[in-house]
């Protein structure tokens, strides 16, 4: 279930591996120099606040905010917002993952 999440959204499998001491699957996902490392965790108790959100920079957040929502990702139905970080701003949208856990996209203006 995580790693289809991942690789609708452009990552590939970097390497799989089990952690043998906990008996869990371990997959490093890379997109571009982006890796993310998933693993099974049968403590998590799946639910927002242990990791806020991870932030994915993107060159075009419309483009990227109609394929999420072509694919069926924008799971909390989010638009498009405006802040004014950073020098000019950055537009953003969150979409929720697999495990509870919020993925951004952002637009550095």
């Amino acid at each position: 279930m995580t790693i289809a999440f991942y690789e609708k959204l452009g990552f590939e499998i970097a390497f799989r591996t089990v952690n043998e001491a906990a008996d869990e699957k371990v997959a490093f996902l890379k997109l571009g120099t982006l890796v993310i490392e998933t693993y099974e965790n049968k403590a998590a108790a799946l639910k927002p606040g242990a990791i806020d959100h991870v932030a994915i920079d993107v060159k075009n957040i419309e483009k990227v905010h109609e394929m999420i929502t072509g694919a069926g990702l924008n799971t909390t139905q989010d638009e498009v917002h405006f802040l004014p970080f950073w020098e000019n701003g950055v537009r953003f949208f969150t979409i929720e993952g697999p495990n509870k856990e919020k993925v951004e996209f952002s637009q550095y203006l």
